[in-house]
């Protein structure tokens, strides 16, 4: 059955209902995950490196935080740190229940806070030295350094609270089979790769102070789809097949702008399109091949050929809005073939007849990853030219979204192109920390050097201000070591049906998540 005669007998069924005087069927949406989302293999936000919309609406964390990078009251309703910035103390929201009726108490965040400690993520609690329940409501975490990167830490969608009791009986299983929160929605269904079902949580009414609605959610069901070919998800929404695409690329915004019932809504980027270049694979073991091929990128042919012009070119690393972005100029990578010329021959790689440098009689042939779906695909076509152009050679092999980090993970890459979203410094440790080689850290940099300012950056920072300094001189020192090349860094562009969906007034958080899905209408 399509969703759009679903959309009818449904409002049929409403109608009939009204009239018998029945109570009235709840009305469901359907929304696409970006493509950064798909392929997502869990619901288990201790363990994963990667999540989705879906977890912002299953879990809340205990702080949120804002557009405007502050934070406000999640689970927990109050903070305090002390002044040496050694302990925090945390009091908890009362009345607040799990999916499974468990109660959110003290003693389930001393026990949740411990399941980080042999997990991927359990960078985000290593500044935790003991954590204790002061009362029923009462948590207070010492600390073994001043963590000023605490708050966010907590308002991360990695840090939503799992229940305990559920995540343990489940085992491996959970995330898949299961997952339980104290969230506005419930996971009822989860097929990996294809899509999540949430159901409302009727009982929810803890909702932030950043959402217009503390619950319940206006919405009693939403699916969350995962189309790996943004083309084929474009098509679902114009045609009336879905009613929200979490993510619009550049070049559908005109052909949406036509279709009186779409909007697109746009908000500030998270996100940065960047080349990873695999340190260890020659030629790239060389420095000067690498800062070669980073000063072939055109980032502005890129952004007017291929996103038509909206969103910025990429210098470096981290997204603009950023403090630790404002690196010294000399460390910015922007487009300079004569660079790339200059550095290739000083490596002794001579430009051959055929367009195609040589050294010792071995041409300059490189694998290029990337994405199978379609902009990925246009994206990477023009790198391969650009590439090309200087004399390198690159042969691109396409993967599908869900499996293309599995493959990083061999370490077999020698250049791919690839985007993150995250809005926070630390995610340069993420992508080139010694400890995560292959995947996350795709470039498999492992340097004494940069694990020394690693280290200073992640936890040697007594306040924010030092953090900011400390992690602007790891990107410095990541950026000259040429291990990635920065290309694109895009806005958010959502797009949905409004002859469906009613967005709230304004949007609190930093992207569309839970908190402003549970604000959300359906209208039909």
């Amino acid at each position: 059955m399509t969703l759009t005669l679903r959309h009818r007998m449904l409002a049929a069924s409403v109608s009939l209902a009204a009239l018998l005087g029945a109570p009235v069927l709840a009305q469901e949406a359907v929304f696409v995950v970006s493509q950064d989302q798909v392929g997502v293999p869990t619901y288990n936000v201790v363990m994963t490196g990667n999540t989705n919309t879906g977890a912002t609406m299953i879990y809340d964390t205990l702080v949120v935080q804002a557009a405007d990078q502050s934070f406000h009251p999640g689970l927990a309703e109050s903070w305090e740190e002390a002044a040496d910035g050694m302990s925090w103390t945390f009091k908890l929201k009362s009345g607040v229940k799990f999916h499974n009726d468990e109660p959110l108490t003290a003693a389930t965040i001393v026990t949740w806070i411990g399941f980080f400690t042999a997990s991927d993520n359990s960078y985000m609690t290593a500044s935790i030295e003991k954590i204790e329940a002061v009362d029923d409501l009462t948590v207070k975490m010492t600390m073994k350094h001043p963590d000023p990167n605490l708050l966010y830490n907590l308002s991360s969608s990695f840090m939503g609270v799992v229940e305990p009791k559920a995540f343990v009986e489940m085992g491996a299983d959970y995330g898949v089979i299961g997952a339980v929160g104290t969230g506005p929605f419930k996971l009822e269904s989860f097929t990996i790769g294809s899509e999540t079902v949430l159901v409302r949580n009727d009982d929810y009414t803890w909702g932030s102070s950043l959402a217009e609605n503390k619950g319940p959610a206006k919405i009693a069901k939403v699916t969350l789809r995962e189309i790996a070919e943004e083309s084929t998800a474009f098509l679902e929404l114009k045609t009336g097949g879905v009613d929200m695409l979490m993510s619009v690329p550049t070049d559908f915004l005109g052909e949406l702008a036509k279709e009186p019932t779409i909007t697109t809504l746009t908000l500030p980027g998270q996100e940065v399109v960047y080349m990873p270049i695999n340190v260890t694979k020659a030629p790239f073991d060389d420095i000067k091949v690498r800062e070669a091929a980073a000063f072939a990128i055109n980032q502005q042919e890129i952004l007017d050929s291929v996103y038509s012009g909206v969103g910025s070119v990429a210098n470096q690393f981290l997204i603009s809005s950023l403090p630790e972005s404002q690196v010294d100029p000399k460390y910015l990578v922007s487009f300079d073939p004569a660079r790339s010329a200059k550095l290739l021959d000083e490596a002794g790689w001579a430009m051959g007849a055929d367009g195609v440098r040589a050294k010792d009689g071995v041409p300059l042939k490189v694998s290029l990853w990337t994405q199978s779906d379609s902009v990925f695909r246009r994206l990477t076509e023009v790198v391969q030219a650009e590439l090309k152009a200087v004399g390198i050679d690159s042969e691109i092999t396409n993967f599908d979204s869900s499996t293309i980090r599995d493959q990083y993970k061999t370490g077999e890459q020698q250049l791919a192109v690839r985007s993150y979203y995250w809005n926070n410094a630390d995610i340069v440790d993420w992508f080139f920390g010694g400890d995560r080689l292959g995947y996350p850290n795709i470039s498999m940099f492992n340097d004494p050097k940069a694990e020394e300012l690693r280290a200073k950056a992640m936890s040697g920072s007594a306040n924010q201000t030092e953090r900011q300094a400390n992690f602007k001189i790891y990107h410095e020192y990541i950026l000259s070591q040429f291990v990635m090349a920065p290309i694109y860094q895009p806005v958010a562009n959502f797009g949905y049906n409004t002859a469906r969906l009613k967005m709230p007034a304004t949007i609190a958080g930093t992207t569309i998540d839970g908190q402003t899905i549970l604000s959300m209408e359906v209208t039909e």
